[in-house]
């Protein structure tokens, strides 16, 4: 338990405490209108984060959300603009241990734990381009989690009403009026939705991390719309591809675990197409072990970022 501890605390020294952090390359989140069209690249219209708090943090704590309007410079909008996003936080007993908050579909009581702030907005735009901060936050008021040594608190993004993309971002912050960064915090997710950069040129990341369990994973992405190519990278994979999903749909592939891997973050790169440029495409990604438990991204990949040594023998795991 100890070790197991000390990884999930692990940080890399400058590593941003956003989500996206600016090291993934990754612009914004994305969460649409409850009446989108799920073909525009969100399957739910709605993104559950938790944020993680080490018991050594006894000061208050603040989480900002970057442009929570829609309407603005970097929203996307399908005719006029008329979507609300509703921004919910929550902390206390059940806020990431109840199951339901750990599903990626907003079904059952995925609201679990106390309401500790809310609020909607709409298409104002008095926070195009600028920050809304909740908090402040005692740290105490998050739920105590074991295996983090620390505690939990978990914001929800959802589409109320309209038909547009909101694209935001958040900062785990120790200020209401700065990002300055909470030493040992990290944020993660259970199904990521994000917007993908419109450079051809660019490569995206993200950061599962398999535990002690796990014998095998399957990544599951939504709507790619041919925008490249997704890629596995870990400490015994060395760049194997994922098939990609087109318009409105899902597209799975298991992927087996060795030894070598558990306890590690995997980097799941993102590709975009060379020949062709695709603007503005929203891509939703899921990983989950053999069990069917879904598997977290951390935006600070928890014992580092993956490096491939060729050292490793791969080997057939039986079942």
């Amino acid at each position: 338990m100890i070790l197991g501890c000390l990884m999930l605390m692990y940080t890399l020294p400058g590593w941003s405490q956003s989500a996206p952090a600016e090291e993934e390359n990754i612009p914004y989140l994305v969460t649409f209108g409850s009446n989108a069209d799920c073909s525009w690249g969100d399957d739910d219209f709605c993104q559950i984060f938790f944020l993680q708090i080490p018991t050594t943090q006894t000061e208050p704590i603040y989480i900002r959300v970057f442009d929570p309007d829609t309407g603005g410079e970097l929203d996307e909008g399908k005719g006029e603009f008329n979507t609300k996003v509703r921004f919910s936080v929550y902390g206390g007993n059940g806020c990431y241990t109840h199951e339901d908050a750990k599903n990626v579909d907003p079904v059952g009581n995925y609201r679990s734990g106390n309401l500790l702030a809310s609020k909607s907005f709409g298409t104002s735009n008095r926070y195009d381009n600028g920050w809304y901060t909740f908090g402040p936050f005692n740290p105490q008021e998050g739920e105590y989690v074991e295996k983090f040594d620390g505690r939990v608190f978990k914001i929800i993004a959802q589409g109320e009403t309209g038909d547009d993309g909101n694209l935001y971002s958040y900062y785990l912050s120790t200020h209401s009026k700065e990002n300055r960064e909470i030493e040992g915090g990290n944020l993660f997710t259970f199904e990521y939705t994000f917007r993908l950069s419109n450079n051809q040129n660019n490569v995206s990341q993200i950061y599962p991390y398999v535990d002690d369990r796990t014998i095998s994973i399957k990544i599951s992405n939504f709507d790619w719309d041919n925008d490249g190519f997704i890629r596995i990278v870990s400490v015994a994979k060395n760049g194997e591809l994922c098939p990609v999903s087109g318009e409105d749909n899902w597209i799975h592939k298991e992927f087996k675990i060795i030894e070598e891997e558990r306890n590690t973050s995997i980097e799941v790169q993102f590709i975009k197409n060379r020949t062709q440029r695709i603007n503005n495409n929203n891509v939703v990604l899921t990983v989950q072990n053999q069990y069917g438990e879904m598997m977290p991204f951390f935006v600070v990949p928890i014992g580092g970022i993956p490096v491939y040594n060729p050292r490793i023998r791969m080997r057939v795991i039986e079942r």
